[in-house]
């Protein structure tokens, strides 16, 4: 294979001119450091609904198999968690497959431990409680090493991920590895112990919108003095030692093919360097390697996309012979496997995959899945659909549950105990529930996301309320009627006024696509039922209409038109007057504020704060370890009508979005929800 020529760095001794000494000690007592952009000031309340990308159907749990280097005799595989929630990235401590792993059985990623016995005994791991996202976790003699979020960085666009560590049998003590205002994802632990390698952005802010191909470096430093960092090599993710001086690691070389690189580092001083080797050959995507130890030091584990093939497969290559051994295609053809990894001794094989209908544990998706929150006051439920509206009386909630397969218009009860179906087979999306009758919501029809000239409707659904009180489940009749001119082109985002009276929308019937604004019954069917609100060769897109009526806020790139990917927050009162940007990242005429991607954004009822998703907080975690996810720096926010006092709500690897805000706080009943099957994507971007 061809060497592969790294430039010289020097040691980040950057990081470290940050902060004093000390930060490398810093103690965290359970609690998370309060972020630079967040003030204290009263707490919002209600609840928030919202959907996050494929996440409701991934049911996994972590498999194993024996002697996976034993390839004439077809491998067994045997599930080591237990069905609950969805559990992923694990690392064996020994070799009777004693597991720590990640879980969010509890509403967010928390590490539990497995413990081998005739009967499957789980447990919580002490560490960063009060953080959003945990990850990546490893346990060494009792100390427990893992990524966490629960520190916010001091500016907009970085990420807040950071190695911690924890005594297991201690646990108040929590302390960070990274240097206080870098970033770093992935870590791998050397054989010995001795040794850390981590995939870091260093001080760099996230460059905004990064998320195929990350611009992090392999960075290593002794377990026993983090101040010692070094670049061992450039642009590249996911390390993985085999001994203590020789790492694999991912990255998209230049013919464009995912690839294993190898560097090898002198045993008696990390300052030495040698340049990457690439491993695998071009024609196969392999990325998220494990190493294997002892024996069987020639081979390493890795997730591949070949070409022609829909499925992610774990692999075995050998570095010596230069051959692939297919290892999960044997098992399970026709599901993604994820992130393998090794025991200590190379015993074990093991993986995360979807459970299966046929395996117990959870097998069914919740319709509404509670999610902790940071905010007291807030309660917040995952739906398992997209574009929740909340009936008037907060008892109901109108939403999409896909646009393929399931496409239409349903409601579930808020307390998530009964679901119904307005109308199916046709694709709808963004719905308004009319705050003055219960018996209206408002949809788009039509294409999701599609161009000016696209035929997408307006449409207004009437049906008798009472039936969602007589009814216990099943289809109910309804009135749908159209309220744009086909003609007209696309036209979506409905939001209705607070008296029922008049719906705003999005419509690029002028070629761009702005704000309109038409009456709620007749539409623009007949003569002054619709007039412009917003005019301009830009995108003003997803209004909301406030509870008080008196403003209207929504998404635009009309302070730079030629970015389609950029948008920022503004309101407009309903009669075009006072127009203003709501600037969240920075001040006005910062660099800051034009790198905003802002979307989805509502009120809350007192009109105090508004709710968006935006990408503020860049990437949690190497998004080619995931399932596909569209903006996997996709948070939920608040902030206040001025702009300040911006909150974040979530913190993970997903793409959370199209948020509903009610007053009321929701309780819980019996949930109803699917069958879970498994049916997501894996990542889109990788060319196969």
């Amino acid at each position: 294979m061809p060497n592969v020529k790294t430039p010289h760095l020097p040691t980040i001794r950057r990081c470290f001119q940050l902060q004093h000494r000390f930060l490398y000690n810093y103690i965290c007592h359970f609690r998370p450091a309060k972020h630079s952009i967040m003030d204290s000031q009263s707490s919002p309340h209600g609840s928030i609904i919202f959907s996050t990308v494929g996440r409701t159907n991934y049911g996994f749990d972590i498999f194993s198999i024996k002697s996976p280097f034993s390839f004439l005799n077809s491998p067994i595989e045997h599930r080591l968690t237990d069905g609950t929630s969805v559990n992923y990235n694990g690392q064996f401590v020994d070799e009777d497959q004693t597991l720590v792993f990640v879980s969010e059985r509890s509403g967010a990623p928390r590490i539990y431990l497995r413990r081998p016995s005739s009967q499957l005994q789980i447990e919580q791991l002490p560490a960063s409680i009060d953080s959003l996202f945990l990850d990546r976790p490893f346990l060494r003699n009792k100390q427990l090493y893992y990524i966490s979020a629960h520190q916010q960085p001091k500016q907009v666009f970085t990420s807040s991920s950071a190695l911690y560590s924890t005594n297991i049998e201690d646990g108040s003590k929590i302390i960070r590895l990274t240097p206080y205002g870098c970033v770093d994802y992935s870590p791998a632990i050397s054989q010995s112990g001795h040794l850390i390698a981590v995939a870091s952005y260093g001080d760099r802010r996230w460059p905004t919108g990064e998320f195929h191909d990350l611009t992090t470096d392999i960075v290593v430093f002794p377990e026993s003095d983090p101040e010692k960092r070094i670049v061992v090599c450039q642009h590249d993710g996911w390390p993985t030692w085999s001994g203590d001086s020789t790492i694999y690691f991912h990255r998209q070389a230049d013919d464009g093919w995912w690839s294993i690189f190898r560097v090898d580092l002198p045993e008696d001083s990390l300052n030495l360097r040698a340049d990457p080797i690439r491993v695998t050959p071009p024609g196969v995507h392999c990325f998220t390697p494990a190493a294997a130890s002892y024996n069987s030091k020639s081979m390493i584990a890795i997730a591949t996309r070949r070409p022609g093939k829909r499925y992610r497969h774990i692999e075995i290559f050998d570095v010596e012979s230069h051959k692939f051994y297919s290892v999960t295609e044997l098992l399970n053809p026709t599901t993604h496997h994820y992130n393998p990894f090794f025991s200590p001794k190379s015993s074990f094989l093991s993986y995360h995959r979807v459970r299966g209908e046929s395996s117990s544990g959870d097998a069914t998706i919740p319709s509404l899945d509670p999610v902790i929150s940071p905010e007291k006051g807030l309660r917040m439920l995952r739906l398992n659909g997209s574009f929740p509206s909340f009936s008037p009386s907060g008892d109901f909630i109108a939403f999409n549950h896909d646009f393929n397969a399931n496409s239409g218009l349903k409601i579930i009860k808020s307390d998530g105990s009964k679901k119904w179906t307005l109308f199916k087979g046709r694709t709808a999306f963004c719905n308004s529930w009319s705050p003055a009758e219960p018996d209206v919501i408002f949809t788009s029809v039509g294409p999701v996301f599609d161009s000016v000239k696209a035929t997408v409707q307006i449409a207004r659904v009437s049906f008798n309320s009472l039936n969602l009180s007589n009814n216990d489940c099943g289809e109910i009749p309804v009135d749908i009627e159209v309220l744009t001119k086909e003609e007209t082109g696309n036209n979506a985002f409905p939001s209705c006024s607070p008296d029922g009276k008049h719906i705003v929308f999005r419509s690029g019937r002028s070629g761009h696509k702005n704000l309109y604004i038409m009456d709620a019954v007749k539409g623009e069917l007949e003569d002054g039922g619709i007039r412009q609100l917003t005019e301009g060769p830009w995108i003003d897109t997803m209004p909301s209409w406030s509870p008080d009526g008196k403003l209207i806020a929504f998404s635009s790139n009309r302070h730079n038109p030629d970015n389609v990917t950029c948008f920022s927050i503004y309101v407009i009162h309903p009669n075009g007057t006072g127009l203003r940007r709501i600037h969240v990242a920075g001040p006005e005429g910062s660099d800051e504020v034009d790198k905003e991607r802002l979307n989805h954004v509502c009120f809350s009822k007192d009109c105090e704060w508004l709710l968006f998703t935006g990408n503020l907080g860049g990437v949690t975690a190497e998004p080619v370890s995931l399932p596909n996810q569209y903006q996997p720096y996709g948070d939920l926010y608040l902030v206040k009508l001025d702009g300040s006092g911006l909150r974040r709500l979530t913190c993970n690897a997903y793409e959370n979005g199209t948020p509903a805000w009610h007053p009321s706080a929701m309780p819980m009943n019996v949930i109803v929800g699917d069958r879970l099957r498994g049916e997501f994507d894996d990542v889109l971007w990788m060319n196969c």
